[in-house]
């Protein structure tokens, strides 16, 4: 199914759809903001969100995702918070409903999934685990094998790109691989 193309993906957005997606997604969101509508189909505003993984898939963008009435509840509930700023560096897992009903027809949508990811945070005090990251981020160029097993704040990962850069790798020539190339040191 996965070399399929959804026949939705002809119509253009700038923000994440179902139709991007092939199951299952799991995000950590980067910030969420109140941004008037990229799509300039309306001159509504929404709560949005951006992630800190760069690709939903090798070579493919991953796009923001407006956050509607019922996702927005789903991470006021995460985080114990109303406020859209408290919603940083939660750890989502996105899925599409094929229940979602817009305008009294069933469409199908996004939904995030109310419960939270539990992943270790890895910080350089890791000193094996922090090595075997930034041994991925050098092989691979990103960080999505070590973003499996584990999250870190976008602190820490900028400390890891930075010691990477330090140690002579060049990042701009650095090209994600193929995903059934990747490897991951069992223990990252």
């Amino acid at each position: 199914m996965k070399d399929k193309t959804h026949y939705r993906k002809a119509f253009t957005s700038p923000y994440l759809a179902s139709s991007d997606l092939d199951g299952v997604l799991n995000l950590t969101i980067k910030r969420v903001i109140l941004e008037d509508d990229k799509s300039k189909r309306t001159k509504d505003s929404f709560n949005t969100a951006y992630f800190a993984e760069e690709f939903i898939r090798p070579g493919e963008k991953l796009k923001p995702m407006i956050l509607n009435v019922t996702n927005c509840d789903v991470l006021k509930k995460m985080s114990g918070s109303s406020y859209i700023d408290d919603w940083c560096g939660l750890l989502i897992t996105v899925f599409v409903d094929c229940n979602v009903k817009m305008k009294k027809e069933t469409v199908g949508g996004l939904r995030i999934m109310p419960q939270a990811i539990s992943k270790p945070f890895l910080t350089p005090a890791h000193t094996a685990k922090w090595e075997h990251a930034k041994a991925a981020f050098k092989r691979d160029g990103n960080l999505f094998k070590v973003f499996e097993k584990v999250t870190m704040t976008q602190e820490h990962q900028e400390q890891l790109m930075k010691e990477c850069e330090d140690s002579g790798v060049d990042l701009k020539c650095v090209t994600p691989v193929k995903q059934s190339e990747y490897e991951v040191p069992s223990d990252v």
